[in-house]
């Protein structure tokens, strides 16, 4: 089990980022949450198997049709505290 914190920058708002993520990331089985941060960016944390969570970092680079991305922040960190699911914040 691997966990990754993702910080996307760009114009990644208002754009359907995070229910996308949230698809991909369920249909890669992953768990974790999703959510806009106040400066405009979206965070990410997923927990699962490192090639999956490497799937998912591949798309947050793409995002969704309307998304603009201009920089993943990539975290690898321990798990401290295992997710259940998969949810936006």
């Amino acid at each position: 089990m691997f966990q990754v914190h993702l910080i996307i920058s760009g114009k990644v708002q208002g754009v359907f980022y995070r229910v996308v993520c949230q698809e991909v990331a369920q249909e890669l089985g992953l768990t974790g949450w999703v959510r806009n941060l106040p400066t405009g960016q979206v965070e990410v944390l997923a927990q699962g198997e490192k090639e999956k969570i490497e799937k998912l970092i591949e798309w947050c680079k793409k995002g969704p049709s309307g998304a603009r991305v201009n920089d993943v922040d990539v975290i690898w960190e321990n798990i401290s505290e295992k997710v259940s699911d998969f949810s936006i914040k």
